[in-house]
């Protein structure tokens, strides 16, 4: 499967062989029963908005470490046997690319906290509150919540999607 935005001139704009993103970044969804865990950013890129736990990987780490210690860090709580689903190549034309590896597990230790990061905020599977989130997160999450594995190419303007690309996979990236 693959599907294109009707912005898909500014993805076939670039050279994806040959991208490389300024920094790698994670997410990590926990997807528990019919609830989908999400954060309220307090600060930083995206604040304002809903999305996963997660933040740049250290020098040094690899991009589950990085996943679990901003998970640890943002809610005080721990995901249990997190696996990575997907990659995001996040493209921003007035900021830096981004590659954001996705994870996914299905319970956590501990109960989530507010912390000086982030808000934790359960939503129902069948409500997913899309319209406070990134704009192309409506198009790859379902597939995470499916356990599907996806490899997905955006180009933002700041806040504003201009095109992307979603492609399911056989498995996941490395």
């Amino acid at each position: 499967m693959s599907e294109r935005a009707p912005g898909g001139p500014e993805i076939e704009a670039i050279d994806w062989e040959r991208w490389q993103p300024a920094l790698d970044a994670t997410l990590l969804f926990v997807v528990r029963g019919e609830q989908l865990l999400l954060i309220h950013k307090k600060r930083g890129l995206g604040a304002g908005k809903l999305n996963a736990a997660g933040g740049k990987v250290d020098p040094g780490e690899t991009p589950i470490e990085g996943a679990v210690r901003e998970f640890s860090e943002e809610l005080g709580a721990r995901p249990v046997d997190p696996r990575k689903l997907g990659e995001v190549a996040f493209e921003v034309t007035d900021g830096p690319s981004i590659r954001i590896h996705v994870f996914r597990a299905d319970t956590i230790e501990g109960e989530p906290r507010e912390t000086e990061e982030a808000i934790p905020v359960w939503s129902s599977l069948d409500a997913v509150p899309y319209d406070r989130m990134w704009e192309d997160d409506r198009y790859w999450l379902p597939l995470l919540i499916e356990n599907r594995p996806f490899e997905v190419r955006t180009v933002f303007t700041g806040d504003t999607l201009l095109g992307y690309e979603v492609t399911e996979r056989e498995t996941p990236p490395l």
